[in-house]
């Protein structure tokens, strides 16, 4: 029975080892094929990979762009937030400059108090960057308002400046009114 029992498994592994061959002959043929497929798939998602890594930059890139631009435009709008508010103000500074003039010579506690008050406002508006237009240094169009010919200056000198101009961050806020030499 022994001899039986190791015939008949040895007839199992005969017949095995056959089928043995043969699945892994077409096992062969199938992981060349498989091989060659999972190739061209690994190049078509690298290519894919490729792209999405370039995309994924130019989206960063953008964003930063994007970024940048929005800083810029915030720091504008906050340095000239002012600008309407300074203006107004300004009114009030030719006014003060006008008491003065009007008292003259006379020395006076309340003369002393529009002095003081122009001083603290002046030096306020110039703490945010609101600056008087300078006039000394011949007339410039791009910062003074020629409203007259003053007989008394010298060509392209400016002669009398009827109310000053001043610039908030550098941009013009309000031009010089000013009289001109020929």
């Amino acid at each position: 029975m022994a001899n039986e029992h190791n015939e008949q498994a040895q007839d199992i592994q005969n017949e095995q080892q056959p089928e043995q061959t043969q699945a892994e002959g077409v096992e062969q043929a199938t992981n060349e094929l498989s091989v060659e497929d999972l190739q061209a798939q690994i190049t078509t998602l690298a290519e894919g990979l490729k792209l999405e890594k370039a995309r994924a930059a130019n989206a960063t890139y953008e964003a930063e762009k994007v970024k940048e631009r929005l800083e810029r435009e915030a720091e504008t709008a906050k340095k000239f937030a002012l600008e309407k508010f300074a203006k107004d103000l300004l009114d009030s500074v030719d006014n003060l400059e006008r008491a003065i003039q009007a008292a003259g010579d006379e020395q006076s506690p309340l003369l002393e108090g529009v002095q003081l008050t122009l001083k603290s406002l002046l030096t306020t508006l110039e703490k945010f960057d609101v600056v008087a237009v300078d006039t000394t240094n011949g007339f410039n169009a791009d910062h003074h308002q020629a409203v007259g010919i003053d007989p008394n200056a010298k060509a392209g000198e400016i002669g009398t400046v009827l109310q000053k101009g001043y610039t908030l961050s550098g941009r013009l806020l309000r031009p010089a009114m000013v009289m001109v030499g020929q």
